[in-house]
C-alpha cells in the first residue's frame, strides 16, 4: 500500500532541510570530531554516520573520494545537492581536517541492519497492481536506455530509435552504475552505494518503491523468473533477498563461515539456467550459490537422493546457500555462456581461477596478471573456437582467452590500461576504454577477427570517455563522456561516425533493454 508521511513527519525533514542548508554559525571551540560531527552533520548523515536525508559518511560508502576532496567538499559544498559549504568563521581549518578525517575512520564494528531495519525503511511510491498495463509512450520498449547521471544524482531513461530523453528522475546518492531489469524488461532495478534498492517502471515512467537493503551495498541481482532480488552487501556482511513485486525483504543471510568470521559481499549475480544466484566473497575463500527454485542443497556428502536417505543434511530455504571452496578471495566473476563454469579473480592481480559449478570446485588458473575487470567481460567466438576477452585495471591490454581449455590466446596491446569492454552479436567489432591510463579520452576499437585495434575514436579530446552500450539490433553504440558536462555520444557501429550527441550530467553507465534482458554475449550481465 502507499504510505504517506504523516504532517509531523513532513515537518520534521523540512526542519531537517533547513538545517542542512543552513550550517551553525557557532565556531566550534575545539578539533573534538565527535562533537563537530554532531553538531554540523549528523542532522543530514545520521549520528551514527549511517546516512539520513544526506548518505552515510563511511570510508566504505566514500568510493575513490580522496580526503582532500572531502575536505573541499566540507568548505564548498557540493553542487546540485542540498550539502551546504561550511565558512572559516562556521569551522576552522583544522575543524575541516578533523572532520574529513574522521569520516574516513571505520566504525568500530559492524553495524546492525536487519529485517526490522529493512523493512521500516520501504517507501512506496505508487502501488504495483495500479501501473499501466502498456507503455504510456511510443517508444520501443526493449530498445531503452537507463543511463545513470552521477554528475547530479539522477537517472535518464533514453529512447534507442530516436536518441531523445523520456523521462529523467532524481536518484539516491552514488547508485551503483550497474542497472537491472525485470526478465520482461518492463521494471528496472537500481542499487546505491548507501543501499537502497529502487524499483522503476518503464511503462509509466514512474518511480515504484524504495527499500534500503544494506548501508553499504555492492549490488543487485533480478531472477530470471521476475519474482526476486538479491542483495549483496559489504556492511553489514549479508545478503538480503527481497521480493521484486514491492520491495518486501524475504530474507537477511548473514555470509559466515559459520566459524565466527564473516565476509563482504563483493558482486552478486544471476545465472538464470541454473536458476540461482551466485556471490562472490571479499574475506572467505568460498563462491555462494543459492538457489530461488525449490531444489534442495545438502550440506555435505550426499549418495543417494531418496527421501530418508540421505547422509548429509539439506540447507533449510529459502535460498539455501550452496558453498563452493576455492582457493582464492574473489572479488568479481565472468561466466560461460553456458553458465556452467565461472571465471572468478581477486584485486590482488596476480591471476584468476575458473570453477566448475556442477563440480562445485575449482578446476584451473588463469594467467591473468594486471589486476582484470571479468565483470566488464565478453563473450565472441574466434576462429571457430568459443573464447572471452577481459580490460586490465593495471595493465595496458585486453586478455582473450579460450574457454574451452582456459589458455590465452592473446593480449592485445592498448594505449591504457582499462575499465570497460562491450560488443554486440551484430557487429565484429569491440569497443573498449583506456579509463586508467594518460589517453582516457580515447575508445580504441577491437576487430574480434583479427584481434587487433582497427580505429581509435575521440568523442571529446581531453576528457574521460569509456563504457559503449549498443542498441538492442547493434547498429549504433553510445559512448560516456564522464565528466559533469558530459555527454552520451552516439556512433554508427558500422562506419564509426557520429550521430547524435545528448548533454549529460556525468553519465557513468548506460544499460539497454533487450541486450541485458537476453544476455547478450557482448555485454556485462
Amino acid at each position: 500500500m502507499i504510505r504517506p508521511l504523516p504532517a509531523a513527519l513532513s515537518l520534521a525533514i523540512a526542519a531537517v532541510l533547513l538545517a542542512c542548508a543552513a550550517p551553525s554559525t557557532a565556531r566550534a571551540d575545539g578539533p573534538n570530531p565527535e562533537r563537530l560531527f554532531a553538531e554540523h552533520c549528523a542532522a543530514c548523515h545520521g549520528g551514527d554516520r549511517l546516512g539520513a536525508i544526506g548518505p552515510a559518511l563511511l570510508p566504505e560508502n566514500l568510493g575513490r573520494l580522496k580526503p582532500a576532496e572531502a575536505e573541499r567538499i566540507i568548505r564548498h559544498g557540493r553542487p546540485a545537492t542540498q550539502m551546504p559549504g561550511f565558512p572559516v568563521e562556521t569551522l576552522s581549518d583544522e575543524a575541516v581536517r578533523v572532520l574529513a578525517a574522521y569520516v574516513f575512520t571505520p566504525l568500530p564494528e559492524v553495524p546492525a541492519w536487519g529485517m526490522e531495519e529493512i523493512a521500516a525503511s520501504r517507501v512506496v511510491h505508487k502501488a504495483p497492481a495500479t501501473l499501466p498495463e502498456k507503455p504510456r509512450h511510443g517508444a520501443d520498449p526493449l530498445n531503452l536506455f537507463t543511463v545513470v547521471e552521477a554528475g547530479d544524482h539522477h537517472v535518464s531513461i533514453v529512447d534507442g530509435d530516436s536518441f531523445t530523453v523520456l523521462d529523467r528522475f532524481e536518484s539516491r546518492f552514488a547508485l551503483h552504475g550497474g542497472a537491472k531489469y525485470s526478465p520482461d524488461g518492463r521494471f528496472v532495478y537500481l542499487a546505491s552505494r548507501d543501499g537502497w534498492v529502487s524499483k522503476y517502471d518503464l511503462h509509466s515512467l514512474s518511480l515504484v518503491a524504495e527499500v534500503r537493503a544494506g548501508v553499504n551495498t555492492r549490488n543487485v541481482a533480478v531472477s530470471s523468473d521476475g519474482r526476486f532480488l538479491m542483495v549483496g552487501n559489504t556492511l553489514p556482511h549479508t545478503l538480503v533477498a527481497l521480493d521484486a513485486w514491492d520491495l518486501t525483504p524475504i530474507k537477511v543471510i548473514p555470509v559466515t563461515d559459520g566459524k565466527g568470521k564473516s565476509s563482504r559481499v563483493s558482486a552478486v549475480y544471476s545465472m538464470p539456467p541454473r536458476k540461482s544466484f551466485v556471490a562472490a566473497l571479499k574475506d572467505l575463500q568460498e563462491v555462494w550459490e543459492l538457489p530461488w527454485d525449490d531444489r534442495p542443497v545438502y550440506a555435505g556428502l550426499v549418495h543417494s537422493h531418496e527421501p530418508g536417505r540421505e547422509e548429509a543434511v539439506s540447507v533449510p530455504g529459502p535460498f539455501p546457500v550452496r558453498k563452493l571452496k576455492v582457493n582464492e578471495f574473489v572479488d568479481d566473476f565472468f561466466f560461460d555462456q553456458p553458465y556452467d563454469q565461472l571465471m572468478a579473480t581477486s584485486r590482488d592481480g596476480k591471476k584468476g581461477i575458473v570453477v566448475h559449478i556442477d563440480v562445485g570446485r575449482q578446476i584451473a588458473e588463469l594467467d591473468l596478471p594486471g589486476m582484470p575487470h571479468l565483470g566488464s567481460g565478453i563473450n565472441f567466438v574466434h576462429e571457430g573456437r568459443p573464447v572471452m576477452a577481459t580490460p586490465h585495471f593495471k595493465d595496458p591490454v585486453i586478455s582473450v582467452i579460450d574457454t574451452v581449455d582456459w589458455k590465452t590466446v592473446k593480449r592485445i596491446p592498448m594505449p591504457g590500461p582499462g575499465f570497460f569492454l562491450r560488443g554486440h552479436e551484430n557487429t565484429p567489432y569491440a569497443w573498449a576504454d583506456a579509463y586508467m591510463g594518460k589517453d582516457r579520452d580515447t575508445i580504441p576499437i577491437i576487430d574480434t577477427r583479427s584481434l587487433e585495434i582497427v580505429h581509435t575514436l575521440r568523442p571529446a579530446p581531453g576528457k574521460l570517455t569509456a563504457h559503449v552500450e549498443f542498441t538492442r539490433d547493434g547498429r549504433y553504440a553510445l559512448v560516456s563522456v564522464m565528466e559533469d558536462e558530459g555527454a552520451i555520444v552516439v556512433y554508427d557501429a558500422a562506419t564509426f561516425t557520429e550521430v547524435n550527441r545528448l548533454p549529460m550530467r556525468k553519465p557513468i553507465g548506460k544499460y539497454n533493454v533487450w541486450n541485458k534482458i537476453n544476455f547478450s554475449s557482448g555485454t556485462s550481465h
